[in-house]
């Protein structure tokens, strides 16, 4: 349930309404926008009748929302969250462009391609410290030393640093050094982590689940805003269908979607999607002019000899090109690099 006050309503009666719903054994959540203050009902309103709020004089309307997700759905919070990275926003006009290795393999090598990306464009460095695997065999990445490396990066070139949290035991040292932590697909639905995550004060990137429908992947992104950390950025990153041929499907339509049913910002990962360098290129044009807030792009310096997804990765001097071409799809749609 959200309860709208009519404009120019006072503090006094935004706190008596939220009294009134407060007694009613609900929390709530305030959003005070251009000339409209939002009251976000939080709990069991199934069965608390709208007419007792609706008698208020400063109400002017009580609309039930029915999509189980309350704190990221777009009728609490109208307006486009704008998540900012260490400096670097993110939604409302304001594009991520995430790029680096998929996996850390040396500081010479993360700090050359740190070095051409920024020179590009890119504004968030990414690599893989500790890598998820299908194979047990394969490489694993080099852990708590791949994480320093890119930190010893990041004091190099500015850039603020992506990478992905896979266990709970590393919260703490991620919370304090990673500015944007990143959780895969396979644990999108761990819902304890995604809890743990609530409890910290850095920015989250959540990617889809292999085979997850918005509502689940939007549900996911509540756990963590329900405990306490409001700043999620999803991540769309292909999902698995019939098709072999890519690793995965994009789905574009994801991008309209999530823009529609949440005020969250939405990136793509074009990389991981095809499992291709070459579609990387017009997927990852194709993700601007539908709307979304940014692309995470894998680039590596010799794709040839890399540890991990050498086939999808660009090398730097094809993401410059890229770049210049998306800067000139971000400005028709007016958004900004």
């Amino acid at each position: 349930m959200i309860i709208v006050l009519k404009p120019r309503s006072t503090h006094e009666d935004l706190t008596r309404v939220e009294q009134m719903i407060k007694r009613r054994g609900l929390d709530t959540h305030i959003v005070e926008g251009s000339g409209m203050t939002i009251i976000g009902c939080i709990g069991d309103t199934s069965q608390i009748d709208s007419k007792l709020f609706e008698v208020d004089q400063a109400v002017e309307k009580v609309m039930h929302v029915q999509e189980p997700y309350k704190l990221a759905n777009r009728a609490f919070h109208p307006e486009d969250s704008v998540i900012d990275i260490s400096g670097v926003k993110v939604g409302d006009g304001h594009l991520a462009m995430i790029a680096g290795p998929c996996s850390v393999e040396s500081f010479e090598q993360v700090l050359d391609i740190a070095r051409a990306v920024k020179a590009s464009g890119a504004n968030l460095l990414r690599g893989g410290a500790f890598k998820p695997r299908t194979s047990p065999y394969s490489f694993q990445g080099l852990g708590l030393e791949g994480l320093e490396i890119l930190c010893s990066v990041k004091k190099e070139t500015g850039l603020p640093i992506v990478t992905e949290l896979m266990s709970p035991d590393h919260l703490d040292i991620f919370n304090e050094k990673v500015d944007l932590i990143q959780i895969g697909a396979r644990n999108m639905q761990n819902f304890d982590l995604l809890k743990q995550l609530g409890q910290l004060n850095r920015p989250i990137l959540l990617k889809r689940g292999l085979n997850a429908t918005y509502e689940e992947w939007i549900m996911s992104a509540e756990y963590i805003m329900a405990s306490g950390n409001e700043n999620v950025i999803l991540c769309e990153r292909g999902v698995r269908t019939f098709e072999t041929y890519t690793r995965n499907t994009l789905d574009l339509q994801s991008i309209p979607v999530i823009r529609k049913l949440t005020h969250l910002p939405i990136i793509v990962d074009p990389s991981h999607a095809g499992g291709k360098w070459w579609l990387a290129e017009p997927m990852a044009k194709a993700s601007i002019a539908a709307g979304a807030d940014g692309l995470m792009i894998e680039v590596h310096n010799n794709p040839e000899c890399a540890l991990c997804d050498g086939a999808q990765s660009l090398k730097p001097e094809k993401y410059n090109t890229l770049i210049t071409e998306i800067k000139e799809i971000a400005k028709v749609i007016g958004k900004n690099i």
